[in-house]
């Protein structure tokens, strides 16, 4: 049974609604303090105008930003991130929370531009294309449509795989630390196929999993029945990803933003970043809202406002945002400890503590935050589908979220330095798998910046790949 639309879709919004997020849970202890402009995080410091010292200034303030900003607080830098909104605002809020290695196959991959051209034009299909005439559009599906082959792939999952691993064990170490909760539980991902197409591609992703040295399993419709825990399902098959993890993303970031504060590091939120100056193949200072800050380094971690910044620089970053959207819910005590991936609707439901979180799609409609409720009709109504004892028609709407993803044409980020200029990185472009690799990237762009060789070999995320 389609889950009923009016429920979310009324012309009076639930009380507690607010923008940009549209949620109606509270908002974090950080809401609060950057929702004014020139205010810093603790509300301690006055306005600032003047020219200010920053030894390394991110531009970011998600998970890639203020992960590269704890990596290189431990190093020894001092860092100050500015946002445009308030931390954790964009896409690190209300994304899936799935630390997955099992995603370790990029977006562009065979097979996957019969099935674009197949749902591009359905504002109900997993993967949507607003229909305009955008150069830059153009040109992105041109290369992501060069980049969906075996070669590809098969050169792109052991670095995926060996970047998400690592981040898990980051995440781990994360949730040891005093201070930190946010969820954290190594539990594996369970798929759901209900169509023999979609148990093929389980099985396929299995098999390749298997290769790249992942726990994973392909199971018949017994097999998935016994891992549902009280639920029931049409589902003829699927399968197990042990080596994926969850958390609640929004409460990691604040936990990150919180220590970083604590340690001494200062954090502006709705701050726009206006331009650079350049001297001697280096920036010297960035021109904000809040001033000009003097720096010895940039780290550009925008997400999908990444790209105008790049320009400026001197480097063309083909990244396009891609809308996603979740659901909040109650969640029902039958629902088991591990997300669920509903494999054909391409859409994850995550336990974060009492509540679940049901999010998918990827809506190519440029930078448009609008939320396009066909969109989360058919989240609702897949999820109804695949988990029918669910009764997702009857639980109430907690919060409904849309953020931009930003992707690239080869499904990898962008991470390293920006050409001719050797105290700038970029680390932006992690699409749908920026909340699992963002420890990881700040861990990498701490090491780029101070100068060392990457413990793992990135050079095909090299920025300028695409240039």
């Amino acid at each position: 049974m389609s889950a009923p639309a009016s429920r979310w879709r009324s012309s009076a919004a639930p009380v507690g609604w607010r923008s940009p997020s549209i949620t109606a849970t509270p908002p974090s202890r950080w809401a609060w303090t950057w929702a004014i402009p020139c205010m810093s995080v603790a509300n301690e410091l006055p306005c600032r105008t003047m020219a200010q010292d920053a030894d390394v200034l991110v531009i970011g303030g998600g998970v890639g930003g203020l992960c590269s900003a704890h990596f290189l607080a431990e190093r020894g830098r001092h860092v100050t991130v500015v946002e445009r909104r308030r931390v954790g605002a964009g896409a690190s809020e209300g994304n899936a929370g799935i630390i997955c290695p099992s995603e370790s196959i990029p977006l562009s991959a065979p097979g996957v531009i019969t099935k674009a051209l197949k749902w591009m034009f359905d504002g109900s299909s997993p993967f949507y294309i607003k229909p305009r005439l955008d150069p830059a559009l153009i040109g992105w599906l041109w290369r992501f449509a060069r980049s969906c082959n075996r070669s590809h792939v098969s050169r792109s999952v052991p670095l995926l795989c060996a970047l998400h691993t690592r981040s898990r064990e980051l995440y781990e170490q994360f949730a040891a630390r005093p201070g930190f909760d946010f969820g954290y539980h190594h539990k594996g991902l369970l798929k759901l196929a209900v169509t023999t197409q979609g148990l093929k591609e389980c099985v396929n992703q299995v098999t390749i999993h298997r290769e790249a040295g992942m726990d994973a399993v392909a199971l018949d419709a017994v097999q998935v029945g016994d891992r549902l825990g009280g639920l029931t399902s049409p589902a003829i098959g699927g399968s197990f990803l042990a080596d994926d993890a969850h958390i609640t993303p929004l409460a990691f970031v604040d936990n990150l933003a919180a220590d970083l504060q604590q340690r001494g590091m200062a954090i502006h939120g709705e701050t726009e970043v206006l331009g650079f100056e350049r001297s001697a193949g280096r920036i010297s200072s960035v021109r904000t809202t809040q001033g000009t800050f003097n720096v010895e380094a940039v780290v550009l971690a925008a997400g999908s406002w990444s790209p105008p910044f790049a320009r400026e620089l001197g480097l063309s970053l083909p990244i396009q945002p891609a809308k996603g959207y979740s659901v909040m819910v109650p969640r029902p005590k039958d629902h088991p400890e591990q997300p669920i991936q509903l494999q054909e609707a391409k859409v994850i439901a995550t336990p974060m503590g009492d509540r679940l979180r049901i999010a998918g799609t990827l809506e190519l409609a440029g930078m448009n935050e609008a939320i396009n409720h066909r969109r989360v009709q058919a989240i609702l109504n897949a999820t109804a589908r695949f988990l029918p004892s669910l009764d997702i028609g009857r639980l109430p709407i907690l919060q409904v979220w849309r953020g931009l993803r930003p992707c690239t044409p080869d499904g990898l980020p962008f991470l390293g330095h920006l050409p001719n200029l050797d105290n700038a990185i970029v680390a932006a472009g992690h699409a749908m798998i920026g909340m699992s690799l963002g420890p990881v990237t700040g861990e990498l762009v701490g090491q780029l910046l101070d100068g060392q060789a990457p413990q793992t070999d990135i050079h095909l995320l090299r920025p300028n790949r695409f240039a």
